[in-house]
């Protein structure tokens, strides 16, 4: 069976989802595929535990996809964005800086929500659009594209032809793949351990990524549970050091963080269970093929620092936005495929390369070298234009 569509989009996770929501809100028909039904439930099995900050330069995307009304009543604010620099003999403070937003703005730097609630909000979403079908389930299993549109065969047996296929299925794309696109890989021999505490010490939105070796530990405000101030962590180890955190009884493990936390909140409670995830820089050598885009993982993968993963996957779906409603007519042609690629290509390169720079100094072990970076911190912080153009940066924002 055939079915045909404006625009089919292979990968049903956040950046999937939102794409979605934000093509069918313009009034397009939409056909969404994900071979796994989405997890919306923090308590059930394949919950992902890790956790979003959209930054404010983002919000316009989820307003106009009709999804941040959905969202701003979950979301903690991320005012001030706190790095600790705690290398020293032993782990304690020895550098703390604060970005604090008011600097360069009137809002704060984003808004923290759990990625297992984005994902309930989202297809909530999709079921008030007449012109989207979210199919859960399904995956893509062959794309054979041409001039005047992208056919795509589905694991039910369908196939759909579409204007534009749009590849947000994952660091591992299918899509990518078929279209014969090559990726370059980075590896750390990281893994990222990822669940929610509650603490004795208000987070006062503050985001707080602690740096001493292995990576950063990373607390980012979420909303108080049961009157306790909760956030979510990301800890990156060395792959064996993580392995051997994730698998620790709850009250050893519970030791461990909060000493790798400098107990700058007091002894952590752990609240979820914890997942472990790979670390890997990824860039895609082009962002397009014939009637594809691709967005998100698909297209770049970075560690998890500074919040720029799904806010670059965000900026992706708004240049591709724009040049669809520039043009309409030319959805999909390989002159807008073309303006997609160069829009997005050398920024994402940008900052796939500056994230990796940061993660390997975060990964530093031996002590001059970990002074080193502390001093770096310090000299970057005490120039104010220097600090107002990295919180920029960070943002996406000039």
């Amino acid at each position: 069976m055939r079915d045909e569509t404006d625009i089919l989009i292979s990968g049903g996770g956040v950046a999937g989802l939102t794409a979605a929501a934000a093509f069918g809100s313009l009034g397009y028909r939409v056909i969404c595929v994900d071979p796994a039904p989405p997890v919306t439930s923090d308590a059930e099995d394949g919950a992902d535990l890790r956790t979003t900050a959209f930054l404010h330069p983002s919000i316009p995307v989820l307003e106009g996809a009709g999804l941040w009304a959905r969202l701003a009543p979950h979301a903690a604010p991320l005012q001030v964005m706190r790095i600790v620099d705690a290398g020293g003999p032993v782990p304690e403070p020895r550098v703390v800086k604060d970005f604090d937003a008011a600097d360069i703005s009137d809002k704060p730097f984003g808004w923290n929500l759990p990625n297992w609630l984005l994902r309930r909000e989202m297809v909530a979403r999709l079921a008030e659009l007449p012109n989207v079908r979210f199919r859960p389930g399904v995956a893509t299993t062959a794309v054979l594209t041409r001039e005047a549109e992208a056919l795509a065969t589905l694991s039910d047996g369908r196939r759909v032809a579409a204007r534009l296929l749009i590849a947000a299925d994952g660091r591992g794309s299918v899509v990518r793949e078929a279209l014969g696109i090559p990726v370059r890989t980075l590896r750390y021999g990281q893994k990222a351990l990822a669940f929610a505490v509650s603490h004795p010490i208000p987070h006062q939105n503050v985001s707080t990524e602690i740096h001493r070796t292995g990576g950063p530990f990373t607390l980012v405000p979420l909303p108080d549970r049961g009157g306790r101030p909760c956030s979510a962590v990301v800890w990156m180890e060395r792959g064996p050091e993580a392995l051997r955190l994730a698998a620790l009884p709850v009250a050893e493990f519970e030791a461990a963080m909060s000493e790798r936390s400098c107990h700058l909140f007091g002894p952590l409670t752990l609240l979820t269970r914890r997942t472990v995830w790979p670390i890997i820089s990824q860039i895609a050598a082009r962002m397009a093929g014939e009637r594809a885009a691709l967005i998100a993982e698909a297209a770049h993968v970075v560690p998890p620092i500074g919040a720029q993963g799904l806010n670059m996957s965000l900026a992706d779906l708004h240049v591709l936005m724009d040049l669809v409603q520039e043009a309409p007519e030319k959805m999909g042609a390989r002159a807008m495929l073309d303006a997609y690629h160069r829009r997005r290509h050398a920024e994402v390169l940008a900052r796939v390369t500056g994230i990796d720079a940061l993660n390997r100094a975060s990964m530093l072990g031996a002590p001059a070298l970990r002074d080193a970076r502390a001093q770096a911190l310090n000299a970057l912080y005490s120039v104010a234009p220097v600090r107002r153009t990295l919180m920029k940066a960070g943002l996406g924002v000039r």
